[in-house]
């Protein structure tokens, strides 16, 4: 017999070629076919699901929507012998909050494959304070550590600091003991210094004249971690050390990288595109027991704010503008 609850949402409608939110009782009758119903206990807030509630026809199609790429709750029904009845889960990436309604809804359908189980030492608002930010950001540090580049090898440049993904790779790092030098728009808050032990910081512009000027740069970092692309890209490849590396994973500042060859051929560097979109169970499963355990930095919540669906409309042009700092976390009420 099939359940049908009824349940609130942050619904994007289009008129006249704009797109309004409402705060909107939907039920779950409405929602897509999938193998497991769950009831969303937390979202978080994305810079996606900012560009999904403006209408952005790049990340979603079809509307009405209810935005959300990200999702935490508890498994109400399983039509997978992977989950049971009751089991807390994560959902992240693949279509989620995309074309297939998100996390900005109580209750959404999804197919197993999506969902992962929350691993022990995570709570489900821990795991939403991550996000797909912070699964991108722990695949980012992954990918350092990968290297064979720990701490002893030099400062870690992370650029977006005071985003999602920025800021936790820099609370990541920072509790592995490397040492991190931030980049970003909002240079003289003390978030960067005070929350996220950065122990540099950078204004954009000031990296980019000291470091993309020339074809090559003073070798000082061991490795990059890059969340907006552009100038700000090409500099930190000008300036990690012999056989470091610089991962990307967003496009903010441009979609476009227009640098030397030089650090690729006179130093080894390497550049890893990150993706937390369709990365692998397995992968992100290693990644998530990471977050629950060592990974997971001991001032997480510091950078946390906990909001409601009254809040969201008003959080979501905030994000959009770029005016965020740190993570916003949708809490439904039990």
């Amino acid at each position: 017999m099939a359940i049908e609850i009824n349940f609130d949402a942050l619904y994007i409608i289009e008129k006249n070629g704009s797109y309004e939110k409402e705060i909107k009782q939907l039920s779950t009758s409405q929602l897509p076919a999938g193998d497991l119903l769950i009831k969303v206990k937390y979202s978080s807030v994305n810079y996606k699901d900012a560009l999904s509630a403006s209408g952005n026809q790049g990340v979603t199609k079809k509307f009405p929507h209810v935005p959300g790429i990200d999702a935490a709750g508890i498994v109400i029904k399983s039509n997978n012998d992977a989950f049971a009845e009751g089991d807390e889960v994560i959902v992240t990436g693949f279509d989620l909050g995309m074309n297939t309604w998100g996390g900005f809804g109580a209750y959404i359908r999804v197919p197993a494959d999506w969902a992962i189980l929350l691993p022990k030492g995570l709570s489900l608002q821990e795991a939403m304070a991550y996000g797909t930010a912070g699964l991108t950001a722990g695949l980012s540090v992954l990918e350092v550590i990968d290297k064979q580049i720990f701490p002893q090898a030099g400062p870690v440049v992370v650029s977006g600091a005071t985003g999602g993904v920025g800021s936790i790779a820099a609370l990541i790092l920072n509790q592995l003991g490397y040492k991190v030098a931030v980049i970003s728009g909002k240079k003289d808050d003390n978030f960067l210094l005070e929350t996220l032990g950065a122990s540099e910081v950078m204004s954009r512009e000031e990296f980019i004249e000291k470091y993309d000027a020339k074809p090559i740069a003073k070798p000082v970092f061991a490795a990059g971690i890059d969340t907006v692309s552009g100038p700000i890209l090409s500099g930190m490849l000008k300036s990690i050390q012999y056989g470091g590396v610089v991962t990307c994973c967003g496009m903010i500042a441009s979609p476009e990288l227009q640098t030397s060859i030089f650090p690729f051929i006179l130093r080894g560097i390497k550049l890893a595109g990150i993706d937390s979109v369709m990365a692998p169970t397995q992968i992100r499963q290693k990644v998530w027991q990471l977050l629950a355990t060592d990974w997971k930095p001991d001032n997480l919540q510091k950078i946390v704010r906990e909001i409601d669906l009254k809040a969201l409309p008003n959080v979501l042009e905030t994000v959009l503008n770029g005016k965020a700092k740190g993570r916003y976390v949708l809490k439904y009420a039990d």
